[in-house]
């Protein structure tokens, strides 16, 4: 009776296994598939603004660095009180 019950215990084991590997086999065929359509149909388009005009000047990112650091040391000593 035991041998029985170890016997379907791994039946079932082994049917539920293959099941969700078949599944995720299916899964990953599907998402593949999915990725040559979008690369077939909609094809990436370089984005307008600084990287169409080949990239901004070396001042123009430090304004926009200097601005950023401006903009946090600003932000910091608003919210601890002036510290």
């Amino acid at each position: 009776m035991e041998v029985h019950l170890v016997s379907e215990s791994l039946k079932f084991m082994v049917l539920g296994m293959g099941i969700v590997f078949v599944f995720l086999y299916i899964l990953v065929l599907l998402m593949r598939l999915q990725a040559i359509i979008i690369e077939r149909y909609f094809p990436d388009r370089p984005r307008a603004g600084a990287s169409a005009s080949g990239g901004e000047s070396e001042d123009e990112e430090r304004a926009r660095v200097a601005a950023m650091v401006a903009a946090i040391l600003e932000y910091r000593k608003t919210k601890t009180g002036g510290n």
